[in-house]
């Protein structure tokens, strides 16, 4: 029994140290992340942006492959699944990490076993309205949900997405009556409230930008602590007489549980170098995006934070499902 224990020690030894050799010189081959979201959108040009950016010091290629589908769980799926080597990573948002957990009464994959890497970005939520609306202010808009409940109809890009989510705070802060109206995208929420079939809408920065700067919509507020750098006279909700009022649609680099430490240090180390490089950091803010670095320690606690945060509103709003 003891030369048999030894030799388990030996054997576990070598296990580990034959780990640690293969972790200190990763990576030595190209490695893939997965976004689960089509190619083209905002966090597919995020990841294709931060990967070109981090292939240098990683010295190998990152190959992007995009995993769209079932409000991220796809994607978050393939990344738990995947061999704990370092060679398969993902984006992982605030679906994945705080809304999934309680919008389905189950999931394929648990977002507080996957191993956290490091923030990556965060796309800044404003309340809009088309430029013809008559409001001009928060305050417009709920005198409006006051005086009729339920007339007033907001636009999302789908139930359990940020906008809507977004949404749902508001009318718990505000206690305003007003009617969600879903949509399979942002892209066609937005065209509806641009052709006024809808009175309002929770836009991402990124995406609303180029309709704002054009003059087809109105910003009435941002849901952020600060005003934003892209639109300086636009106030926050705070400023308007909603406070405690911070919604985001927010994403970091995950991986499946168990990866590497060493592989873990490098890989958060490069990231985060990466998105304070000017060149990178200001192509993100270009887009109406947010450079969130943080380290992996950082980013697993504010994700547990969202997620606390958001299942209170989940659970207040009644939203479900499958």
């Amino acid at each position: 029994m003891h030369k048999h224990a030894k030799r388990l020690l030996a054997l576990a030894a070598l296990s580990l140290a034959a780990g640690t050799a293969a972790a200190q010189s990763w990576p030595a081959q190209p490695i893939r992340w997965i976004v689960p979201y089509p190619a083209g959108g905002g966090t597919d040009v995020v990841a294709r942006t931060v990967a070109s950016g981090l292939e240098k010091p990683l010295g190998q290629t990152i190959v992007v492959e995009n995993r769209p589908g079932a409000a991220t769980i796809i994607g978050a799926t393939a990344i738990a699944q995947a061999e704990a080597n370092g060679y398969m990573v993902g984006t992982a948002d605030s679906g994945t990490l705080a809304f999934n957990p309680s919008l389905y009464a189950k999931l394929s994959y648990d977002p507080s076993k996957f191993t956290y890497i490091g923030g990556i970005a965060k796309f800044p939520l404003l309340l809009a309205v088309n430029v013809n609306s008559p409001f001009k202010t928060v305050d417009d808009v709920l005198q409006a949900a006051k005086k009729e409940p339920g007339k007033l109809s907001a636009a999302s890009a789908g139930a359990g997405s940020p906008h809507h989510l977004a949404l749902e705070l508001f009318k718990q802060r505000t206690n305003a009556n007003v009617l969600h109206v879903p949509y399979k995208g942002a892209a066609p929420a937005v065209q509806d409230l641009l052709g006024g079939q809808v009175d309002l809408m929770f836009i991402d920065l990124a995406s609303g930008l180029p309709n704002v700067k054009a003059g087809k919509l109105r910003v009435l507020a941002a849901a952020t602590p600060e005003r934003v750098a892209a639109l300086p006279d636009v106030p926050t909700m705070a400023e308007q007489g909603v406070p405690n009022f911070t919604a985001y649609a927010w994403q970091g680099l995950v991986g499946p549980a168990g990866l590497p430490e060493p592989v873990v240090k490098k890989l958060a180390a490069d990231l985060e170098a990466t998105l304070k490089s000017p060149a990178v950091s200001q192509k993100i803010l270009d887009m109406g995006v947010i450079p969130m670095p943080l380290s992996s320690q950082e980013f697993k606690a504010y994700a547990e934070q969202e997620r606390a945060a958001w299942a209170d509103v989940i659970k207040k709003a009644g939203i479900k499902l499958e």
